[in-house]
């Protein structure tokens, strides 16, 4: 991403978007990483099957940090910001925070992430239920669900969406990821709905289960399961196909076609 060459650098540049790419939580330290934002809270979560993946004065660290970000650009004047995350294994976390606040089993919140056999998601099914189980006094509310479950990266764009929504400034959700992020941030405000959209639905199993249980419809149904913010790209396109359509396009009226037979 840093040196130009992913999927997301050439889909921004796509839809002539700007990438940042922060640290939040890598547990390397990336020293000399050049273009790097370094907003580091901590070199990753703990193993929340044993206990809290972060502490809450963390995951609030983590949270603010997305919300300089959006506050941030809505002062340079954009107008439409988009999520995405790069992690690995963070489906887990997700699918934990699924489970927990939309609330569902954990079994149909759960897949495969990057293409695991029959043998580990039988065995990531348990490690997302007992942590769910050991986290269980966390559980009482968003925050610190989203401390006991989460993870940085998690927690930073729930911060990010938070603040947007709280500066009107619309947000352009990712995947499977960036959508249980959406979900903890609606659950600490249900408003911020009103200022989402949900790029696409992932190839990720859960993903289907999160928007019918919510009632929300995604722009797009491509079987992505990349991340990094690519949904979020393509979909721009789209919003920015559907405003130019709103803004300039002529009515029947202006057309002279009105009442024709």
């Amino acid at each position: 991403m840093l040196a130009g060459g992913a999927a997301i650098n050439v889909l921004a540049k796509h839809v002539g978007a700007d990438l940042q790419v922060v640290d939040i939580g890598v547990a390397d330290p990336l020293q000399g990483a050049s273009g790097l934002l370094p907003r580091k809270v901590r070199p990753g979560t703990n193993n929340m099957s044993k206990g809290p993946a972060m502490t809450e004065e963390e995951a609030i660290q983590a949270i603010q940090v997305g919300v300089e970000l959006a506050n941030a650009a809505a002062e340079e004047g954009v107008t439409l910001l988009g999520t995405g995350e790069m992690g690995i294994a963070n489906t887990t976390p997700s699918s934990a925070l699924y489970a927990a606040l939309i609330p569902c089993p954990v079994i149909e919140v759960t897949g495969r992430g990057t293409g695991i056999d029959d043998a580990r998601l039988k065995n990531k099914i348990e490690v997302i239920e007992r942590s769910l189980a050991v986290n269980g006094h966390m559980l009482q509310d968003p925050l610190t669900t989203l401390a006991a479950v989460g993870g940085l990266e998690i927690a930073g764009i729930c911060g990010l969406i938070l603040a947007a929504a709280g500066r009107k400034v619309p947000v352009v959700v990712d995947g499977f990821i960036s959508s249980a992020a959406a979900l903890a941030a609606m659950r600490l405000w249900e408003p911020v709905a009103d200022y989402l959209f949900f790029s696409h639905c992932s190839a990720e199993a859960g993903h289907r289960v999160f928007f019918e249980r919510l009632g929300l419809r995604p722009i797009l149904d491509l079987d992505m399961r990349l991340g990094e913010g690519t949904g979020a790209a393509l979909a721009m396109n789209v919003i920015q196909g559907a405003v130019k359509i709103y803004n300039e396009m002529a009515t029947f009226d202006a057309a002279g076609v009105s009442g024709k037979e």
